[in-house]
């Protein structure tokens, strides 16, 4: 299954696993964004799911702020592992 990969690169830096940490939040948060994502385009009128959808993208946002500020290059390998935002080229 996907989260037992993510926990287990997750735990290659740590030894155990650590499933409270922002990295598996952040996975778990956008797998259900995701999954959220490809319900709402069938069902377009489900203003419910999607008011769930926002808040979870809000958390999300929330959480990667944090760590953001916390430790710029685990930032920076979660967004590019989970391939969330656009990368800048210059």
């Amino acid at each position: 299954m996907v989260k037992n990969t993510l926990i287990s690169v997750i735990s290659q830096e740590e030894n155990k696993e650590n499933r409270g940490s922002v990295e598996f939040q952040v996975f778990r948060l956008t797998s259900k964004i995701r999954r959220l994502t490809l319900h709402l385009e069938l069902h377009k009128k489900d203003y419910l799911s999607e008011r769930g959808l926002r808040k979870i993208l809000g958390k999300r946002q929330r959480l990667l702020a944090y760590l953001s500020k916390r430790n710029k290059i685990r930032y920076k390998e979660l967004i590019d592992y989970l391939d969330i935002r656009e990368t800048k080229t210059a």
